[in-house]
């Protein structure tokens, strides 16, 4: 086969459009809450499969799945038993006596345990210890003399992740763990009629962590089809043979795609900082040249999450605070107002006010100022900013 050249860095942008649109049709209470998002959220999903009382009331067959999974990559003559364990959650291992740091600490994320034997579960999205302690978690299962393995639970394996110990620890994906347990449930058509809550809980777990977002429509097709060939990239599908030609673009393109969001956080941070300096040094004065009952008291950039891409104005108690919004925040905001803009355009910084009586936004407005301009530096006799915080202000 010929070697693929290496990816194209435009066809991630040109290709979320199409994905996106594909992502949003599909219902997943997964998605909705974006439940999944941390390996806490998770682990509390498996402990709950593997607890044989656990309200599945599938009792101890998860576990036999699991422990199948865990004795096939393990010599036969030290392989566990298949059920009979507890389950329990954020296990400190020895050596973190008296009160962890949960930032630091070695816990093991799930254990299963019985006098004989313990399987000790490390969770995470790779198998990667990140920087836990393997021989913690060894020494936590083998606790009075018990057979014990160390198990990385994770979404993707990748091995050379696997160093300090951790190469020696029995991998387990959640595909492999999850099409097992579809694959039995499947059989049982007696569970499923009797417990169809539980059916469509566990067939959304599925879907989202195993088969993974459902086939674009038509219409999304062929535009992903366009920026393909747009973009320089159609000579993959000549490529043989398909299937890895598919997961070597799937690798590429996510590779591609991870170096663009942490580029584009990056990019995030050095707006807010360069806007912050502007405000501060400029904005603050011009705006408060014009304000007949008062100057601004204050700025707050100290905002995290969804609205870490915000600088606040304040005006003092009796006043309301007026907000600079861009990017994730500036979205968070057009959802949020009663009177959304036709058609934000997110390259710009906006400006947005509060509402006095519930500490939300009650109004956004477009600037004239540019991302682009802010990366750039704003010049001192540059008034765009100030007008338009004085014209929400007088609405």
């Amino acid at each position: 086969m010929t070697e693929p050249p290496a990816i194209a860095p435009e066809l991630v942008t040109a290709l979320v459009p199409s994905l996106s649109r594909s992502l949003a049709e599909q219902f997943n209470v997964f998605r909705v809450m974006h439940h999944g998002t941390h390996e806490k959220q998770l682990s509390n999903v498996f402990a709950w499969l593997l607890t044989k009382e656990g309200t599945h009331e599938l009792g101890d067959a998860p576990q036999g799945l699991f422990l199948d999974l865990v004795n096939a990559a393990i010599p036969a003559e030290v392989r566990l038993p298949r059920t009979g364990y507890e389950v329990a959650q954020e296990v400190v291992t020895p050596g973190h006596e008296g009160n962890p740091d949960p930032e630091s600490a070695d816990i093991s994320d799930i254990l299963l345990s019985s006098p004989e034997a313990a399987v000790v579960v490390e969770n995470y999205g790779t198998s990667d210890g990140h920087k836990h302690d393997y021989y913690r978690y060894l020494a936590l299962g083998t606790t009075g003399g018990r057979e014990a393995v160390v198990v990385l639970l994770c979404e993707r394996h990748i091995p050379h992740l696997q160093r300090y110990g951790w190469q020696n620890a029995t991998v387990v994906t959640y595909a492999e763990f999850l099409n097992a347990l579809r694959t039995h449930i499947s059989r049982d058509q007696k569970w499923m009629q009797q417990h169809p809550d539980q059916y469509v809980f566990l067939r959304q777990l599925f879907e989202h962590f195993v088969e993974g977002p459902a086939a674009m429509n038509t219409d999304n097709t062929l535009t992903f089809l366009t920026a393909m060939c747009e973009t320089g990239e159609s000579a993959r599908y000549g490529y043989q043979p398909r299937d890895r030609v598919a997961q070597e673009f799937g690798d590429l393109i996510a590779a591609q795609a991870r170096r663009q969001l942490e580029e584009s956080r990056a990019l995030l941070v050095t707006i807010k900082r360069r806007l912050n300096e502007f405000v501060r040094s400029t904005l603050v004065a011009q705006i408060s040249e014009e304000l007949a009952d008062g100057p601004l008291v204050d700025v707050n950039v100290r905002f995290q999450g969804q609205w870490e891409w915000c600088i606040e104005l304040r005006r003092g108690e009796d006043h309301t605070s007026v907000f600079l919004v861009f990017g994730p925040t500036a979205v968070v905001v057009q959802e949020r107002v009663p009177r959304k803009l036709e058609h934000p355009d997110y390259s710009r910084v906006f400006v947005s006010l509060q509402d006095k009586g519930t500490g939300g936004n009650s109004l956004i407005a477009h600037t004239d100022v540019c991302l682009a301009e802010v990366l750039e530096g704003l010049a001192s006799d540059d008034v765009r900013l100030r007008d338009a915080v004085l014209e929400i202000l007088a609405e």
